[in-house]
């Protein structure tokens, strides 16, 4: 039957073995000691870019930054973590040594992060020479600003050739319109057929007072019924000028109205033409570098503190373990015996 764990006795069992704690825990620390001074040192530098709002925002909006804003800020973390960015710094201060991959050296060497709930950029880069460090992460911040600034300058000539183009569209259309009514205007002109209504309306007037004198007069008389003939042949005249003059006055306004609507079809295409060309560079986030970092005098890496404190806490686990384990054993070996004495007592 197994004995209850005995706090008192695993303490003293403890107690009495502290030199195998002692020693496991010293021999760790040389070890890590040893390890992190022949360890080749490596040095990080660190260059950090702000992103601003965009010049063209409201102060307001861009002062009230929301957390969604800031998390999508962290497309910017791909600017500055391009392979091609990276592959360019490689080529330009030589980094790679043999046939390491690219991918392998930049996941030893490129860092780059935006702290939690700020608009920082940072770039760090992990190199054996300090110099060469810091020359490669202020390359890498002043290529992601440009790299940014080309981005915004190539939407916002996108935007510019769009408005220009629709501009041009616009202006295409307001040309054929009012060409088409300066045409309809030669081709049938309506004033000619104002003047010949008014005539015939005037002379009709004129044949009307006459064959009514006349009909008062002399009822039956030749000249009313060649004056009634008259009038009816001059009453279908003005009506077909009537109906050609409805009809080149229709024709006429509607190409007044599609050319005034051109017109300010191409007023509006030119507004958002100078008002795209006036925003320019003021759309995108604007990025700055405002810490290019120093040459780092301390290495980065070993960390001797940390390797100490890691080999100190593995060898007091290790330690710990192994008397426990000694402990159990002890016990084990020792109930057997503590049985036979008891079964011994008994019968004597």
């Amino acid at each position: 039957m197994a004995q209850p764990f005995d706090a008192y006795q695993y303490l003293t069992h403890l107690r009495g073995h502290w030199k195998v704690t002692l020693v496991t825990c010293g021999t760790a620390m040389l070890l890590a000691l040893t390890v992190s001074l022949l360890a080749p040192r490596k040095y990080t530098a660190t260059a950090r870019i702000v992103i601003e709002a965009p010049a063209g925002s409201d102060l307001r909006a861009a002062m009230a930054v929301s957390p969604i804003y800031l998390e999508s800020l962290k497309t910017y973390e791909a600017f500055a973590a391009s392979d091609d960015l990276f592959f360019q710094a490689v080529e330009r201060f030589s980094l790679r040594d043999g046939s390491t991959p690219i991918e392998q050296l930049k996941r030893a060497v490129l860092k780059v992060n935006m702290p939690l709930n700020t608009k920082i950029l940072e770039i760090s880069v992990t190199l054996p020479d300090p110099k060469k460090a810091h020359a490669v992460a202020g390359y890498l911040a002043e290529e992601t600003v440009k790299l940014n600034r080309s981005v915004n300058r190539q939407g916002d000539q996108e935007l510019i050739g769009d408005a220009e183009k629709d501009a041009a569209e616009a202006r295409a259309r307001a040309d054929r319109a009012e060409q088409a009514w300066k045409q309809a205007a030669i081709d049938g002109p309506v004033e000619q057929l104002r003047s010949e209504l008014d005539a015939d309306e005037e002379l009709r007037s004129s044949l009307e007072e006459r064959m009514l004198k006349l009909e008062a007069d002399y009822p039956n008389d030749a000249r009313v019924a060649r004056l009634r003939g008259q009038l009816s042949e001059l009453n279908r005249r003005i009506g077909s000028v009537q109906r050609a003059l409805a009809k080149r006055s229709t024709r006429l306004d509607q190409l007044d109205a599609g050319r005034k609507g051109a017109q300010a079809a191409l007023r509006t295409a030119d507004a958002h033409l100078e008002e795209v060309r006036a925003t320019v560079g003021y759309r995108g986030e604007r990025l700055k570098i405002i810490d290019p970092g120093i040459v780092p005098e301390r290495p980065s890496s070993p960390n001797i503190p940390l390797n100490l404190a890691v080999g100190l806490t593995a060898a007091l686990a290790a330690s710990l373990v192994y008397l426990t384990l000694e402990f159990s054993y002890g016990r084990e070996k020792v109930e057997p015996q503590r049985t036979s004495l008891r079964f011994a007592g008994r019968h004597d």
